[in-house]
């Protein structure tokens, strides 16, 4: 049951997924591979935040909540408009590889922060886990640990099959500078757009 429910949720269109999709089309497999990691270590972040009771501070001090919210919109809104302001597509066989420790660095660093400022994704966790923690049978510290360890695992499987459909996506795009802006502006106004429904989020 709680795999369905992760899948469930993975399978949903979110920020997360675009990102990968637009990474792997513009950068290749390895690079949308290194923003599934830096996605996984938000997750993982999220798990302990939700342990620590995260959700908690934002009901006693909702100004927490509207802070992340408000970064991690603006933040989606500059990947969105850095999308739609990209060239087009370079070779995928000769520029789109991370060559360098400062670019895989990167490419992480858009995960950890597209994941991370949603705070949507903490009160998934803090809503969902407890769900599935039963105080007899066994340490709830050591449940919540394996159950968050089976997000952060279901969720990068996830992310790595979105990672290569987009790879495969920029290669057929390689092809066609026309179908090349279509997914510019697709995505770029997707993640526009999650950034817009974010700003609307209200804690419940």
């Amino acid at each position: 049951m709680f795999f369905l429910a992760l899948a469930v949720v993975y399978l949903l269109p979110g920020p997360d997924m675009i990102l990968l999709l637009q990474t792997g089309a513009r950068q290749g497999k390895a690079a949308a591979l290194a923003t599934a990691v830096g996605l996984a270590i938000a997750r993982g972040c999220h798990v302990a935040l939700a342990a620590l009771g995260l959700a908690t501070l934002f009901k006693a001090a909702p100004w927490t909540f509207e802070v992340v919210r408000l970064t991690g919109a603006a933040y989606l809104l500059w990947l969105g408009i850095q999308c739609l302001r990209s060239n087009l597509l370079p070779s995928l066989n000769t520029a789109q590889a991370p060559t360098s420790t400062l670019q895989w660095r990167e490419a992480i660093q858009r995960g950890v922060l597209t994941n991370l400022l949603n705070p949507k994704a903490l009160l998934f966790c803090s809503v969902l886990l407890p769900q599935f923690i039963d105080p007899h049978a066994g340490p709830v510290a050591a449940q919540f640990a394996t159950l968050g360890m089976v997000l952060v695992i279901v969720g990068l499987l996830f992310d790595s099959c979105y990672a290569l459909v987009g790879a495969g996506l920029g290669r057929w795009l390689e092809r066609s500078p026309s179908a090349q802006r279509v997914q510019q502006w697709l995505f770029g106004s997707l993640l526009i757009g999650f950034a817009l429904r974010l700003t609307f989020v209200q804690q419940a």
